[in-house]
């Protein structure tokens, strides 16, 4: 064990610094009559967007105040760039949200109802919980920070101006709700709270009865997918499934013509599973990524989505070693993990083109899977992993009360043995004494596996990293494998392993990397960390990480050192590996980007 990187990872009695204020390029570029214009759901596309992204009046009031309540404030405090929390710059606010204070929203716009057609408000994410008015009406409340929601505002619209205000508190990390890594006290692993909107605000004009899900699951060994879809009342639907593309771009594909001959026609049932048999199966890869476009019409609505082909699998290997396959053959997973946090807008990137950079940047480091750290992204985010071929590993939000250090991160890193034999069925140790709070959390499990089902580069669930927030997770692996039986499940991320789930997931820092003998595929989920700090690239002089590196050199020889390493270890029967990590995040400076993402430390000479 390096004992040396350890302790110096502790941060023990070190003095914070004050932040340094940084921007991407994108958010150097960022125009406030253009944010994040994109539609944000491309696995279910219509022609009728509304964006509502870009000024909003904000102000934040004592939730004892009287106007805390409803109709909010008399006066605003100012002006907010949605959908930025207030905390980031891009907000234009760059103030945080405390427990005991209540943010107010305000956006008037102008709509011209059309007769048989219904207009459907869409919030990506608003952290953590609030509640919306429509000019004066109450029509929808929604608690956890990291899930969408809508509602049918089309019986409450006035002619010409009408009025959205929006209500949020956020508690963060001072209870048991769901929060990440987000933290009123940020340092080392931990973040700036953010809270507020943070996804973006939209609108589309819907028929009377519509479309609202399509789900795709692939069935490789039987040439055949899997459909369902679900709509506002019972109606025909049909599907035209075009031939497979390695360029799918959901922006553009509506007016391509591409169904002007289509590979499959077919009817369905709404609310019934179809199975369609598809011709000669193009496989999905992270090297081939081949997608195949869907139009799907149910009275008078059509949508536009895809699906890809692919499977994921246990299989023994030649040698009898439990391995993770990838359409039916064995495939290292070389992974990086991916906290999804910038600089200039917290967990809201400047612009779409920041999505596509990290990734394209991660494959070209060699990389051919994320690990989506304890966030769920916007759906944007996947669609690119889908389109560019990256595999993902999704991570649940975790929630439970703030865990303790000495039995998370300290007893785990000095005796990992000593793990597994503690039972996670012992809640006040892993911070989940709220029977309410396991009760909410297990809802956004499922709700975070519906959300995303339809994904097709995602293929493993990770519901606890490092027992944050971990309880019964034997039970909870086979809860998420009856709701999604197509993925495998990684029930206790690190630490805590409970001898259940699909592979046995080890984290390791300071010591030799190895491979351990297991019934399950043996995965070190995480690993690295190596540290270097770029001057005028830090957020903070604050060094946090798993080993410093004096220079450029040197950390990138380590970097291809380790890389050599598990790809040894791949041999000797190693399936999956996370690297720490894509991007420094704060004070963590571990990342191959910096946290600007100006600076690849790879290719610093």
């Amino acid at each position: 064990m390096n004992i040396k990187n350890a302790i110096g990872s502790l941060q023990l009695g070190k003095k914070k610094a004050d932040p340094i204020r940084l921007y991407t390029t994108w958010g150097e570029e960022f125009r406030e009559d253009s944010v994040l214009p994109e539609y944000p759901r491309p696995q279910l596309v219509r022609n009728s967007l509304i964006n509502l992204n870009g000024c909003w009046e904000y102000a934040i009031r004592s939730k004892t105040s009287l106007e805390s309540r409803y109709p909010g404030p008399v006066n605003y405090d100012g002006f907010i760039i949605v959908p930025y929390s207030p905390e980031s710059l891009l907000s234009c606010v760059d103030r945080q949200l405390m427990p005991d204070e209540v943010l107010w929203y305000h956006r008037i716009f102008t709509v011209k109802k059309e007769t048989g057609m219904r207009l459907i408000l869409h919030f990506g994410a608003v952290d953590e919980s609030c509640q919306v008015y429509m000019n004066g009406n109450g029509i929808v409340r929604h608690h956890g920070g990291y899930l969408p929601f809508e509602v049918d505002i089309t019986d409450y619209l006035v002619p010409d101006v009408n009025e959205l205000r929006v209500r949020v508190t956020d508690v963060s990390d001072t209870s048991w709700r769901s929060c990440g890594k987000q933290s009123l006290r940020p340092g080392g692993m931990y973040y700036t709270a953010q809270s507020g909107i943070w996804q973006t605000v939209w609108m589309e004009w819907v028929p009377e009865t519509y479309i609202t899900r399509a789900v795709f699951t692939p069935d490789l060994d039987m040439n055949r997918v899997k459909c369902l879809i679900q709509t506002s009342a019972r109606v025909p639907a049909e599907i035209l499934i075009a031939r497979p593309t390695k360029e799918y771009d959901a922006d553009r594909v509506s007016g391509s013509g591409i169904f002007a001959c289509p590979l499959v026609k077919t009817s369905a049932v709404p609310f019934e599973e179809l199975s369609i048999e598809l011709p000669d199966v193009k496989p999905w890869s992270p090297e081939e990524p081949w997608l195949y476009p869907v139009k799907i019409t149910a009275g008078h609505d059509t949508v536009i989505s895809y699906f890809g082909m692919r499977k994921v699998s246990l299989e023994s290997d030649e040698n009898g070693i439990t391995r993770i396959f990838l359409n039916n053959r064995p495939y290292f997973m070389n992974g990086i993990l991916d906290q999804g946090y910038w600089p200039d807008g917290l967990m809201t990137p400047a612009s779409d083109k920041a999505f596509i950079y990290d990734i394209v940047q991660m494959k070209s480091a060699g990389m051919n899977m994320l690990r989506k750290h304890i966030k769920i992204e916007p759906l944007r985010w996947y669609y690119h992993c889908d389109r560019l071929g990256m595999l993902v590993w999704q991570d649940i939000v975790n929630g439970g009360t703030r865990p303790k250090t000495p039995l998370t991160l300290y007893l785990p890193t000095i005796f990992p043995a000593i793990t597994k034999h503690i039972s996670d069925r012992h809640h006040y140790i892993f911070s989940r004494s709220s029977k309410l709070g396991r009760k909410v959390w297990l809802r956004e499990m499922r709700d975070t596996v519906e959300h995303l089902r339809g994904v097709t580069s995602l293929v493993l669930w990770t519901p606890f990293n490092e027992g944050w927030g971990q309880f019964d997770a034997n039970a909870v692996a086979a809860r998420m494998k009856k709701l999604d039986s197509t993925r495998l499940i990684d029930h206790a991320s690190g630490w805590y392993d409970q001898g259940g789930g699909d592979i046995r997931s080890v984290h390791n820092y300071f010591r030799k990397l190895i491979v351990e003998k297991d019934s399950r595929a043996f995965c070190i989920t995480e690993y690295g960390g190596l540290t270097l700090l770029v001057a005028g690239h830090s957020y903070s002089p604050e060094v946090y990480g798993y080993g410093q590196c004096g220079s450029a050199a040197s950390f990138r020889g380590k970097f291809r050192d380790l890389q050599d390493t598990v790809k040894k270890l791949a041999e000797e029967g190693l399936s999956g590996a996370v690297y720490t990590q894509v991007s420094d995040v704060e004070e963590e400076v571990n990342g191959l980007l910096t946290f600007d993402r100006k600076i690849n430390k790879l290719e610093i000479e």
